[in-house]
Protein backbone atom coordinates (compact mmCIF):
# COMPACT_ATOMS: atom_id res chain seq x y z
CA UNK A 1 0.00 0.00 0.00
CA UNK A 2 1.92 3.36 -1.21
CA UNK A 3 -0.85 5.55 -2.61
CA UNK A 4 -3.40 7.54 -0.27
CA UNK A 5 -6.53 5.52 0.06
CA UNK A 6 -9.73 7.22 -0.17
CA UNK A 7 -12.41 6.78 2.45
CA UNK A 8 -15.87 8.54 2.47
CA UNK A 9 -14.15 11.52 0.62
CA UNK A 10 -10.73 11.01 3.65
CA UNK A 11 -7.17 10.61 2.04
CA UNK A 12 -5.81 8.43 4.91
CA UNK A 13 -2.07 7.38 3.98
CA UNK A 14 -1.96 3.20 4.45
CA UNK A 15 0.74 3.45 7.54
CA UNK A 16 -2.27 5.13 9.31
CA UNK A 17 -4.34 2.39 8.88
CA UNK A 18 -1.39 -0.26 9.78
CA UNK A 19 -0.93 1.67 12.63
CA UNK A 20 -4.33 1.90 13.87
CA UNK A 21 -4.59 -2.37 13.32
CA UNK A 22 -1.04 -2.96 15.49
CA UNK A 23 -2.31 -1.02 18.28
CA UNK A 24 -5.46 -1.99 18.87
CA UNK A 25 -4.21 -5.35 18.51
CA UNK A 26 -1.08 -4.96 20.82
CA UNK A 27 -3.73 -3.66 23.63
CA UNK A 28 -5.36 -6.65 23.38
CA UNK A 29 -4.04 -8.89 26.88
CA UNK A 30 -2.14 -12.29 25.89
CA UNK A 31 -1.14 -10.28 22.42
CA UNK A 32 2.99 -10.77 22.85
CA UNK A 33 3.60 -9.07 19.62
CA UNK A 34 2.25 -8.14 16.16
CA UNK A 35 4.15 -9.76 13.38
CA UNK A 36 6.90 -12.05 14.02
CA UNK A 37 10.12 -12.01 15.48
CA UNK A 38 11.81 -15.36 13.83
CA UNK A 39 12.44 -16.16 10.32
CA UNK A 40 9.35 -15.64 8.83
CA UNK A 41 9.14 -12.49 10.77
CA UNK A 42 12.40 -11.29 9.09
CA UNK A 43 10.99 -12.44 5.44
CA UNK A 44 7.81 -10.36 6.01
CA UNK A 45 10.45 -7.20 6.81
CA UNK A 46 11.72 -7.71 3.47
CA UNK A 47 8.91 -8.20 1.09
CA UNK A 48 5.74 -6.10 2.75
CA UNK A 49 6.50 -2.79 2.81
CA UNK A 50 4.48 -1.12 5.83
CA UNK A 51 4.07 -2.54 9.20
CA UNK A 52 5.34 -6.20 9.79
CA UNK A 53 2.75 -9.09 9.76
CA UNK A 54 -0.49 -6.19 8.98
CA UNK A 55 -2.26 -6.09 5.45
CA UNK A 56 -5.19 -3.59 5.24
CA UNK A 57 -7.04 -3.97 1.85
CA UNK A 58 -9.75 -1.47 1.05
CA UNK A 59 -12.37 -2.46 -1.28
CA UNK A 60 -14.24 -0.41 -3.84
CA UNK A 61 -17.12 -0.56 -1.68
CA UNK A 62 -14.79 1.13 1.15
CA UNK A 63 -15.25 -2.01 3.11
CA UNK A 64 -12.34 -2.67 5.14
CA UNK A 65 -10.01 -5.93 5.36
CA UNK A 66 -7.67 -7.05 7.49
CA UNK A 67 -4.78 -9.75 7.87
CA UNK A 68 -2.76 -9.85 10.84
CA UNK A 69 0.49 -12.04 12.40
CA UNK A 70 0.82 -12.19 16.33
CA UNK A 71 2.69 -13.96 18.53
CA UNK A 72 0.74 -14.57 22.19
CA UNK A 73 1.96 -15.21 25.55
CA UNK A 74 2.39 -18.81 26.79
CA UNK A 75 -0.19 -20.25 28.82
CA UNK A 76 -3.47 -17.75 26.98
CA UNK A 77 -5.78 -19.38 24.96
CA UNK A 78 -5.52 -18.92 21.35
CA UNK A 79 -8.60 -18.79 20.57
CA UNK A 80 -10.20 -16.50 22.69
CA UNK A 81 -6.98 -13.88 22.13
CA UNK A 82 -7.38 -14.47 18.51
CA UNK A 83 -11.31 -13.42 18.60
CA UNK A 84 -10.69 -10.32 21.18
CA UNK A 85 -8.02 -9.09 18.85
CA UNK A 86 -10.68 -9.23 15.77
CA UNK A 87 -13.36 -7.39 17.75
CA UNK A 88 -10.12 -4.48 19.02
CA UNK A 89 -8.70 -4.01 15.58
CA UNK A 90 -12.98 -4.19 14.09
CA UNK A 91 -13.60 -1.19 16.93
CA UNK A 92 -10.86 0.40 16.12
CA UNK A 93 -11.19 1.19 12.56
CA UNK A 94 -14.97 1.67 13.06
CA UNK A 95 -14.93 4.57 15.68
CA UNK A 96 -11.75 6.15 13.94
CA UNK A 97 -12.28 5.96 10.29
CA UNK A 98 -15.83 5.35 10.25
CA UNK A 99 -15.86 2.51 7.44
CA UNK A 100 -17.20 -1.13 7.30
CA UNK A 101 -14.65 -3.83 8.37
CA UNK A 102 -15.29 -6.57 6.28
CA UNK A 103 -13.01 -9.10 8.13
CA UNK A 104 -10.53 -9.35 9.80
CA UNK A 105 -8.14 -12.80 9.93
CA UNK A 106 -5.69 -13.48 12.46
CA UNK A 107 -3.17 -15.64 12.09
CA UNK A 108 -0.99 -16.68 15.56
CA UNK A 109 2.76 -17.58 14.03
CA UNK A 110 3.84 -18.47 17.65
CA UNK A 111 3.92 -18.54 21.44
CA UNK A 112 6.32 -16.25 23.39
CA UNK A 113 7.71 -17.89 26.62
CA UNK A 114 8.56 -15.72 29.54
CA UNK A 115 12.52 -15.45 29.33
CA UNK A 116 12.62 -15.03 33.32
Amino acid sequence: MSEEIKLQGLGVAPGVLETIVTLAAQSVEGVACVGTQGIVGLMQKNVAKGAPGVEVVVADDAAISVTLHIEVEYGKPLRAVASSVQDAVADAITSQIGSEVAQVDVFVDGIVFDGN
